[in-house]
């Protein structure tokens, strides 16, 4: 029967270090994957070196820059030498920046862009190598690739994955690789807990269901993809956002910070 069971697979997530990444490779490997949960610290970050996977799950950690081809290259080889094949990779790390149109310098756009696409891209092409037939890949976008949404250097980011995600999931699908997209909008995390208070006010009037989202229910449709159960799902963009994208909000909450 096919079921939401990850049992036997590995999976890659960046940016686990808290937040969204946190939650998707606590739940992962509670679903009974072998995760290998990266980001920028030496040490495994509380959250995940508490975690208590069941189903024979199990929980790794491996430093990573995603930025950095290098680092990329070092964990493919360390995966290869354990004889893993790569099942599932999530490409959730990223970073924000809140300039404005005239205010962004390229120094901006490309301190994001780094981070936001070309450390999904190098992900894609260092572990595509070690997936077979079956493999998911899961990048995580924004709500603010779907809209206007005001901060530009991370807007752009955010839909340059869209178009990274679609070449994807075209190039790798006659492998029987899969390559979606999840959108989230305000979701509780360290990364919106800074925003103004204007700018929650704003987004939550502009939400549908009228509250913000947790990294649980963002973790969930990551499961999913990630999960027999969407096997012929490739090329998808879901939104996890209460339904803000659906009709357009940004520039109210874009005026409402002016």
């Amino acid at each position: 029967m096919v079921s939401l069971q990850l049992e036997g697979r590995t999976v890659v997530v960046t940016g686990a270090g808290q937040g969204q990444g946190a939650a998707e490779a606590r739940l992962l490997a509670e679903a009974g994957a072998r995760v290998i949960a990266t980001d920028l610290t030496a040490d495994a970050p509380a959250g995940l070196a508490d975690a208590s996977p069941a189903l024979g799950g199990e929980l790794l950690y491996r430093r990573l820059d995603v930025s950095d081809a290098s680092g990329w290259s070092g964990l493919a080889g360390w995966i290869r030498s354990r004889g893993w094949q790569v099942d599932g990779l999530v490409n959730n790390a990223g970073i924000t920046q809140r300039s404005r149109l005239l205010d962004a310098s390229m120094a901006d756009l490309q301190k994001v862009y780094d981070v936001n696409v070309a450390g999904s891209l190098l992900g894609i092409q260092a572990l595509s190598l070690l997936m077979g037939s079956g493999a998911s890949i899961v990048n995580v976008g924004s709500v603010a690739g779907l809209t206007a949404h005001y901060p530009v250097a991370y807007t752009a980011s955010k839909w340059a994955l869209r178009g990274l995600s679609q070449v994807a999931a075209m190039e790798l699908g006659p492998r029987g690789i899969r390559v979606n997209t999840v959108h989230p909008g305000f979701i509780e995390t360290p990364m919106t807990a800074g925003a103004k208070p204007e700018f929650r006010q704003a987004t939550l009037a502009e939400t549908p269901l009228g509250r913000s989202g947790s990294v649980e229910e963002v973790a969930g449709v990551v499961l999913f993809l990630l999960s027999p159960l969407s096997s012929f799902v490739t090329g998808a963009e879901i939104p996890v956002d209460g339904g803000q994208s659906g009709h357009g909000g940004a520039k109210s909450v874009s005026d409402a910070l002016r």
